[in-house]
């Protein structure tokens, strides 16, 4: 089979690799589509290591179930799959907590297991999700798993229906925020400096906050960068008192002190891919039933054979990267 991989950062090469067996409790999914993310990236520029070159990337997609192991009903071959690529190990503390996302143990396809960016992958039973109607479409599979992540981080915001919500960033996470915001009721203005982006976060239903109408402070922001850069952009639009809660990942040291926490009744709330099975789980029913339309942050498709220019672009496009196989 063929297989995207990294031979040096930056660097994507089409290669071909011996097919993959089912292993005892496992099915082999053809793929169909996989979608890029920050992550991704990360890996791709180099500054997120990995165990080996070659190495093959992708953790975002799903395709149709071609083959089963041992111990699998044989009846999964032919269904429409989307992958749930974070693998728990559903025996420490965290994961008996149900807090599966914080397991220290946690295998991530892509990053410290090889990814979804091949012809043929075998995946674990238990982390494949039948899809039907719209959820099994091409163009879903590349963006359920996203869709996961943003629903969690959704939840945990607890943002009640008509509230004002500062979403800084539009990338793939600020943008399907967004939509599930409106979806929820509330009001979300956006943060972004790139014109194309906060242009399709306007067209998902957000406001700009350079928007005459914006207001002057927020009571509830969502984070979708990380940075310290944006942070210092954003912490004079807080109110007093303030709940934030912080998707987008950086090691830079905040411009926060707890002074501000402190006198500014600030609430932070961490959130990191989600719980399984059940966030995946209640993704997977939302896109299938409309309540958003993830697909509407999709850039155009790349093929599978250019899947190096696909990651050299993904950066600077205005909506999500992602790759069909063709």
């Amino acid at each position: 089979m063929r297989a995207a991989v990294l031979t040096a950062p930056e660097t994507v090469e089409l290669t071909t690799v011996p097919d993959p067996v089912p292993d005892v409790g496992e099915v082999l999914v053809r793929m169909r589509a996989v979608g890029l993310c920050g992550s991704d990236l990360g890996v791709w520029s180099g500054a997120r290591a990995v165990p080996e070159m070659p190495w093959i990337m992708g953790h975002e997609g799903g395709g149709e179930v071609v083959a089963v192991g041992v111990g699998v009903d044989p009846g999964r071959v032919g269904e429409q799959v989307v992958i749930e690529p974070n693998y728990p190990c559903l025996e420490c503390e965290a994961c008996a907590s149900g807090t599966t996302s914080v397991c220290p143990r946690r295998g991530i396809l892509g990053m410290n297991m090889p990814g979804l960016l091949a012809e043929l992958v075998a995946v674990p039973e238990q982390f494949v999700h039948s899809v039907t109607g719209v959820a099994a479409s091409t163009e879903a599979l590349a963006v359920i798993e996203p869709t996961a992540v943003a629903r969690a981080a959704t939840a945990v915001s607890e943002v009640p229906s008509g509230a004002d919500v500062l979403v800084t960033g539009a990338g793939s996470q600020g943008l399907l925020v967004i939509q599930l915001l409106v979806a929820a009721g509330a009001k979300p203005w956006v943060m972004e400096l790139d014109i194309g982006r906060r242009a399709l976060a306007r067209e998902l239903g957000a406001v700009g906050v350079e928007d005459a109408s914006a207001p002057a402070k927020f009571s509830h922001v969502i984070d979708a960068v990380g940075t310290s850069g944006l942070w210092q952009v954003m912490l004079p639009k807080v109110a007093a008192p303030v709940t934030v809660t912080v998707i987008g990942m950086s090691e830079d040291p905040l411009p926060l002190t707890t002074k501000q926490i402190t006198r500014g009744r600030m609430t932070l709330r961490g959130t990191i891919i989600y719980d399984h099975p059940h966030d995946f789980e209640q993704a997977v029913a939302a896109v299938g039933s409309g309540e958003i339309d993830p697909q509407a942050i999709l850039t155009e498709a790349t093929p599978f054979s250019e899947a190096g220019e696909a990651f050299a672009s993904a950066s600077s496009a205005r909506g999500k990267t992602w790759i069909r196989f063709d």
